[in-house]
């Protein structure tokens, strides 16, 4: 698994991007996926996850109403679409993947493969 990160940048308030993931591996889709994010100084936090087919996701609470996850299994790739950014989102986005089920799926120590992150900054 090798997991690569897309779509950041730098959009005002308000403002929506959407993040591409995608990997090189051909076994994509036995793993459930995950976005991560971590603001300078803070800790790694959970934004959402989704199951290996789609069927369930969740989110935190922050994000929850504005931001969507998906994975196309055909195409190794898990986006995050988010709408209504707000200055808050400003972090370093990381996509991560895990093997196996979890009940776990807010905690990065449950997941085994991560991306390089790609930077969001949202401008006030």
């Amino acid at each position: 698994v090798q997991l690569v990160e897309s779509g950041g940048g730098l959009v005002q308030a308000g403002g929506s991007l959407r993040l591409s993931c995608v990997d090189s591996g051909r076994t994509f889709s036995l793993y459930r996926l995950a976005w991560f994010r971590q603001a300078s100084g803070n800790e790694r936090e959970f934004v959402s996850s989704i199951s290996w087919n789609g069927g369930i996701t969740h989110y935190a609470d922050s994000v929850k109403g504005r931001f969507t996850i998906s994975r196309d299994n055909a195409n190794s790739t898990v986006y995050l679409q988010m709408n209504s950014l707000k200055f808050e989102d400003t972090a370093v986005y990381y996509c991560a993947a895990g093997r196996g089920s979890s009940g776990r799926h807010f905690d990065p120590s449950s997941y085994d493969y991560w991306g390089q992150g790609t930077q969001v900054t949202v401008s006030s």
